[in-house]
């Protein structure tokens, strides 16, 4: 577990810059620059790996003693996939952490709930059929839940706060309701603004940008800072 108390500054030179980042998953994160930071997924470049590790284990009889030195040895196979990703998800963050904290005095971002996000959906039920339920968008919400804890959004930002604390630096967590959906050019906010992952269109003014990059923007002037302007 990492902590923030007691780290030894190591004060970096000031570079007069400051950031906001967007977090994503298409995307892992965009700035407010415009630059995108590609999504390594590791779990899906090892999906194909770790299904046949994970079959291969469950054709083991489910027996709760003695184990058999191949079952264990199907055990290990699987562990050490995770862990491989784990370790790999762990680099990541560490690396564009502190490519961040070396670059920017200060670099604000969205306060995520990723608990809350992840959460499953709340069964329907059909009160016409008893015993059955309405459709509740489980299955797309599994399969973006997968891709928020993957991206491991937690603990990437808990990594940047420790470098940042260390270096002298500043982050700054702000609302992240609507980032992406609000206007830079009138403030007009709709989801009807995020006409899809890629694209934002203001409903109000016709204002057009890169999603991602507005998000970024409108953390940044959440945070108090200087607002940059979309080409």
């Amino acid at each position: 577990m990492l902590s923030c108390d007691d780290v030894p500054a190591e004060p970096l030179q000031p570079t007069g810059a400051v950031v906001g980042i967007d977090m994503g998953t298409t995307h892992f994160l965009t700035t407010s620059d415009g630059v995108h930071v590609a999504n390594p997924k590791l779990c899906d470049t090892a999906a194909a790996e770790l299904a046949d590790a994970q079959r291969h284990l469950a054709t083991f009889p489910k027996r709760t003693r003695q184990r058999t030195k191949k079952h264990r040895a199907a055990a290990q196979k699987v562990t050490k996939l995770y862990t491989k990703i784990r370790r790999q998800r762990l680099d990541f963050h560490h690396k564009l952490a502190r490519a961040l904290v070396r670059d920017h005095d200060v670099i604000a971002h969205e306060q995520l709930n990723t608990a809350g996000m992840t959460k499953v959906p709340t069964p329907k039920p059909d009160p016409e059929t008893p015993g059955a339920f309405l459709p509740n968008g489980a299955a797309a919400k599994a399969g973006l839940n997968r891709s928020i804890l993957d991206a491991g959004w937690g603990q990437f930002l808990m990594i940047l706060a420790y470098k940042a604390e260390s270096a002298g630096r500043l982050t700054i967590p702000v609302d992240a309701r609507n980032t992406s959906r609000t206007c830079l050019e009138c403030g007009h906010v709709a989801k009807e603004n995020r006409v899809t992952q890629a694209k934002f269109q203001c409903t109000a003014c016709g204002f057009t940008a890169n999603a991602d990059h507005v998000g970024a923007l409108n953390v940044l002037n959440r945070a108090g800072l200087v607002l940059c302007d979309v080409v």
